[in-house]
């Protein structure tokens, strides 16, 4: 299938399609891709877009450069800004949207999604990251909570990202100190899925979510649903909502062409149905 170019408004994102992958990039490299009042709007909207795409299966984000997103722009955080002429009340309702409709949506999304690491991701940034169900790193690469940093206690759901991924007693060490942590301590505490070299982080990442979107799409959709369940319920509640969702997947198409393949030894072909 050809690619498709998607226009988001803005240079400062893009997005292909291809192979049934929105590869969608942070384009900001002069800024470590930081977000800004152009970039965080667009990609809010690709999320939700490309969440519904019947043409896209998987999601994959990255950044430009030799950065993942270096988070909030500090330079904007200063008096001038148009946060400063907000009242509290303003924009902590402005917040809370602008928090459910970028790390929120991007966790609810029903479609796998990966975050591809070619270098840092601090603050937002590796909430972002977190936010999606599978990251790769290149080598180089390193995270940062980065909030102690600019003296703010954390946003876009870092706090409950990191606690959930590595555990309480290191989310909490990550946030106070805002210290630095290479790719390969990442990956052994299990904040990183997988770490290449830099080289092959692209083409690597590509592979994994084209072979994502090429899977059976109502499993993945019901195995998410699982997923999330088993991170606040406990576990007879989780094994009785696995049982409608097994039924349901038992009478698709795609379990039917995965069990014809089995018998014919040969590799499926899903169509979402």
């Amino acid at each position: 299938m050809a690619a498709r170019e998607i226009d988001t408004g803005t240079e400062q994102l893009l997005c292909t399609v291809r192979d049934g992958v929105a590869l969608i990039t942070l384009n900001r490299p002069e800024a470590r891709n930081a977000l800004s009042d152009d970039l965080s709007p667009a990609l809010r909207r690709m999320i939700k877009e490309r969440g519904e795409d019947p043409d896209v299966g998987a999601l994959l984000l990255t950044g430009a450069g030799t950065a993942f997103c270096a988070g909030g722009d500090v330079k904007g955080m200063g008096k001038g800004s148009r946060k400063a002429q907000m009242s509290d009340e303003e924009r902590i309702a402005d917040l809370k949207v602008r928090q459910r409709d970028l790390t929120g949506a991007l966790f609810g999304l029903r479609k796998p999604t990966i975050a591809a690491l070619p270098g840092p991701a601090a603050g937002a940034g590796l909430a972002i990251a977190m936010a999606c169900d599978i990251r790769i790193a290149a080598q180089s690469a390193f995270v940062s909570a980065g909030y102690a940093r600019v003296g703010m206690s954390g946003d876009y759901g870092i706090a409950w990202l990191l606690t959930h991924l590595v555990g309480t007693s290191r989310a909490r060490e990550m946030m106070f100190t805002a210290d630095r942590v290479e790719a390969d301590r990442c990956e052994r505490i299990g904040l990183f899925n997988r770490v290449v070299p830099d080289e092959l982080l692209q083409e690597e990442a590509f592979a994994l979510a084209a072979r994502l979107a090429a899977g059976p799409q109502i499993a993945l959709r019901n195995m998410k649903d699982n997923l999330d369940d088993a991170l606040t319920q406990d576990y007879l509640t989780s094994l009785d909502g696995e049982a409608p969702r097994l039924v349901e997947t038992s009478r698709t198409a795609d379990h039917q062409e995965a069990v014809n393949a089995f018998i014919e030894k040969r590799k499926p072909v899903f169509t979402g149905r």
